[in-house]
Order: structure tokens, then sequence, then C-alpha cells
């Protein structure tokens, strides 16, 4: 009987500890929550609308992201090349266009890489450190991308938008407006990109010829000469380093 009484003790204790622990750990866990919000309210010192301006300012930058790097690096010309690869092949999404985009995406870091170490020598660097502001942060970090676009643009393309803009005729590169020389910048990208891809179609096309000529003399009429051509275009591609040659090229093309 007294045994019975002890157990029964114990296990009416236990229960009001495992009762009590939740309530316990809530107490002990909750000055280690961090307490997140989000208030609106009116600036009341210029610091504080100048904090306010820089967090827009930032959101925006990172919201225009994706589309400072396709207008303004080497990425299009690339995605452009790869692209017409694969179609020249006619091998449907093989590679599939994550490994396409990835692979542009390191090949631009690739190329883009003197720009960047450029940026972050003279321009970010000096402003972590306070010696200048982020106004000239920006422009001696525009300068080397202004640069690298100006190298791979079209004097023709650049008349052509410099001529749209109705304005007087810069007397220097500096003085080139920023929008002219993007929108330049891009459809010389575009223009050699389709360049580069027709003569990277014209071996692939000899082979659907020879293959779609053979296919008739046989007899053959209802065969697909794509279901013949495409091992033959595979075959070629791998004996003769393909991928190796077209991203030779493609960096070759930005020196």
């Amino acid at each position: 009987m007294k045994y019975s009484k002890t157990v029964a003790a114990a296990l009416f204790s236990l229960v009001l500890i495992l009762l009590a622990l939740p309530a316990v750990n809530a107490q002990a866990a909750e000055p280690l929550i961090p307490k997140i919000g989000i208030t609106v309210g009116d600036a009341e010192t210029p610091q504080d609308m100048a904090a306010t301006l820089r967090v827009i300012l930032i959101l925006t930058v990172l919201s225009l992201a994706p589309s400072i790097l396709i207008m303004m690096t080497s990425f299009t010309r690339i995605i452009i090349v790869l692209s017409f690869t694969r179609s020249a092949m006619g091998t449907q999404q093989m590679p599939p266009n994550q490994v396409l985009i990835g692979l542009a995406l390191f090949l631009t870091l690739f190329i883009m890489s003197p720009v960047i170490s450029d940026i972050n020598t003279n321009a970010y660097q000096p402003l972590v450190r306070g010696e200048i502001n982020e106004a000239e942060a920006l422009e001696r970090g525009m300068k080397p991308i202004r640069e690298f676009m100006l190298k791979q643009t079209y004097k023709k393309d650049m008349n052509l938008f410099l001529t749209l803009t109705k304005e007087e005729a810069p007397q220097s590169p500096e003085d080139i407006p920023f929008p002219a020389l993007v929108s330049a910048f891009i459809t010389s990208e575009i223009k050699r990109g389709f360049q580069m891809g027709f003569f990277i179609f014209i071996p692939f096309i000899m082979i659907d010829m020879v293959v779609a000529s053979t296919l008739m003399s046989m007899g053959m009429m209802m065969v697909p000469p794509i279901a013949i051509s495409l091992p033959f275009k595979v075959l070629l591609f791998i004996l003769v380093d393909g991928w190796n040659l077209v991203i030779k090229t493609l960096i070759s093309s930005f020196h």
C-alpha cells in the first residue's frame, strides 16, 4: 500500500512538472525571440529623410539588378550565341535553359571581372573607408562600365541614337548621354550575337542538306531528315570540341 501511494505521488508530481514545462520554456525563451516591426511616421530630422531615401534607392537598385545585368554587360551577346548554337544542332531543349543561362552568367562574370575589379578598387573600397561620398563613388563606378560599353558599341549605332536625341554632338566620350550609350550598346550586342549565330548555323545547315539529298536519292521520302542528321550534327560538334570553340570565340570577341 505504501509502495502504491509512493508511485502515485511520483506520477502526480511528474504530471505537474510536464504541465509546467511549456510555461517555463515560454518564459525562458521569450527574451531570446527578437521582435521585428515596421513603423511608418513623419521624418523629424533631415537625417531621417536621408536614411529613408537611401533605403528606397537600395530597393530600387535591387529590383533593377537583372535588367542592369542584361543591358550593361556581356550577357546579351553570350545568351544569344548559346541559343543559336542549340538551335543549330536541333537538340530541342538540350542543354536546358537553366544550364544555358547559368553558363552565360558565369561567362559574364569572367568577362566582366576586370571591370568589377576596377569598380571595387576605385569606387567601393574608398566609399567603405569613408574617403569619398556616394555620388563620387557612383561616378567612379560608372566610368569603367562606360568604357566597356563604348569599346563594344558600333559607331553606326551610336550615331543613330545621338541623332535621335536631337542634342548637340558630344565633344568627348564622357559627354555621351547615358541612355543613348546603353541603347546603342544593346543594339550592337544583338547585332553581334546574330552575326556569330549565322556563322554557327552554316556547318549544321550543310549537314542537313547532305542528309536530305541522300534520302531523296534513295527514295526515302517518308523519313524525316532531322532524325538522321541530328546524330551526325552532335557527332560533328563533339569531334571539333564545339563548346570549347564557341566559348573561346565568345570571350575573344570582347577583347
